[in-house]
């Protein structure tokens, strides 16, 4: 990384950081790491409300975290933007160590 970040790319960085910078959102993330999910799926899986999780999902996708496709009545998503899967990691092992 460079020695000093340009003030549009710092704005950019933060947004995607405080994009993911929430426990549900953190939770979706890695349900979909390996594989594509449906919103009921995830849902089931989060024990939330249709309503917040399609907020939370359409948010990400809205800052290039998440990518979305239809079949049918169903919204598929799937990861989108792969470094995001690598900074999770890090900031996971961080937080092991510092355990």
């Amino acid at each position: 990384m460079d020695e000093t970040i340009r003030s549009e790319t710092a704005e950019h960085v933060a947004e995607v950081l405080k994009a993911i910078a929430h426990p549900a959102r953190l939770q979706i993330v890695a349900l979909l790491e390996n594989r594509e999910m449906c919103v009921n799926d995830i849902v089931a899986a989060l024990g939330a409300k249709h309503a917040i999780t399609s907020q939370q999902l359409n948010m990400m996708k809205d800052r290039g975290i998440l990518a979305c496709r239809r079949e049918g009545t169903k919204s598929y998503y799937r990861i989108q933007n792969l470094n995001v899967i690598k900074l999770l990691h890090c900031i996971h092992d961080h937080c092991q160590q510092a355990k």
